[in-house]
């Protein structure tokens, strides 16, 4: 009996995707729910499982080639066996082709392609159930080794990169990826529609930093995570945004929409771009749920296993650029937001207070906003806000 691959059920703002890379070859034995193929939308990379457990006897699709959703991308014979004069190498031959991998918790075919690389299963770590070894994580590991020609490597060639040599200056021509094409039509997208204004402050971060000093270990050893400087910007975000409802807000057509909810983007990197996965009801969230949070969304972002609905809506974004060294810049709004906080790195530096200069750990603060909908007056007191937050966290806490 033979069953089809097809496309899954793509989200309402996503019209096709592409297939960035198949993660088994025609003719592989597979299991039921092993990750087969990976497909690159404008927004996140997606991964399709095995609808049941065979032998793929057909790829009807190739990596590049762009698919809508239920379209038929391979097919599974769920009554063949391996052919033997096929390149695939059955369980059996996996394990004694690498015997340190024997009982390894993985299909056949991650066994195999872990014994194609000469990979030993004790250093690659599973994100399946109960730690089962899915393909990814293989690929994953041949990411960080650089010995991947996985086509969203940094250090990897497409199959259709072309390059030029004349008289020993080189080009490389490399195809965009749909997702740094999104990222590109989105930023010219806001540049265009929106009025962007950017305003400027600094903040001292000497309270935040000696409250992170005095409780790190027992909130680490409390919450089984560290204490960041990002929680506190994303709780005083929030505060802020209650005290100034239209930089919370969108505009939609002819209509101002006041969102009474507080969604946080917060822009992570990655090998394939930015992404900005969003906080949702940050209002509710502590400093562990947001510091959790945020480390899983960079991991996962890195990995490719962020989810769509994970990525989709948001009030308001914080980009952190000082992570990168960035001393000042004006971050672009992520549309239909009105508004982003752009964080920077934090530099000791001599300030005046009461007549005395001293050294302070000091930050600059850049809030981009739409004039459209954010008057002047909005946003400079909607920045000095977050500041006055940052440099009395006792007032964030209690609200004030």
């Amino acid at each position: 009996m033979t069953i089809e691959i097809r496309v899954p059920q793509l989200p309402e703002s996503v019209s096709d995707a592409s297939i960035a890379a198949w993660l088994v070859k025609q003719g592989d034995s597979i299991n039921i729910e092993d990750n087969l193929l990976e497909l690159e939308t404008d927004k996140v990379v997606l991964e399709v499982p095995a609808p049941a457990s065979g032998v793929l006897v057909e790829i009807k699709a190739a990596q590049g080639d762009t698919v809508l959703a239920g379209d038929v991308i391979g097919i599974i014979d769920e009554t063949a066996s391996v052919d033997s004069s096929n390149q695939t190498a059955t369980s059996a031959d996996t394990t004694e082709a690498s015997p340190e991998n024997n009982n390894v918790n993985a299909s056949p075919s991650v066994r195999k392609s872990l014994a194609e690389n000469e990979i030993n299963s004790s250093d690659v770590k599973g994100s399946g159930k109960h730690g089962r070894i899915l393909q990814t994580d293989v690929t994953t590991h041949l990411q960080k080794q650089k010995v991947t020609s996985d086509t969203y490597s940094k250090e990897s060639k497409p199959s259709n990169t072309t390059t030029t040599d004349i008289e020993g200056r080189s080009e490389r021509r490399v195809p965009m990826t749909r997702l740094r094409a999104r990222i590109a039509e989105r930023l010219l997208e806001a540049q265009q529609t929106a009025a962007i204004l950017t305003t400027f402050n600094e903040v001292d971060l000497s309270e935040v930093s000696r409250l992170r000093r005095k409780y790190q270990e027992r909130f680490q050893k409390s919450h089984g995570i560290k204490l960041g400087f990002m929680s506190f910007f994303v709780k005083a975000a929030t505060e802020a945004l209650k005290r100034y409802p239209e930089v919370n807000a969108r505009i939609d057509n002819g209509d101002i929409i006041y969102q009474g909810y507080y969604d946080i983007g917060v822009a992570v990197s990655s090998d394939r771009g930015l992404v900005v996965p969003i906080l949702r009801n940050t209002d509710s969230m502590g400093n562990a749920d947001i510091e959790k949070a945020i480390s899983d969304y960079a991991s996962r972002a890195r990995s490719g296993h962020l989810e769509m609905n994970e990525l989709i809506g948001g009030t308001f974004s914080i980009t952190n650029g000082g992570i990168f060294g960035s001393m000042l810049s004006t971050p672009i709004i992520n549309p239909p937001q009105s508004a982003i906080l752009g964080m920077h790195k934090i530099q000791e530096r001599p300030v005046a207070i009461d007549g005395n200069i001293v050294v302070r750990p000091m930050m600059y603060l850049a809030l981009s906003y739409d004039h459209r909908l954010i008057d002047g007056q909005a946003a400079v007191s909607f920045l000095v806000k977050v500041k006055e937050l940052l440099e009395d966290p006792a007032s964030l806490f209690l609200e004030l």
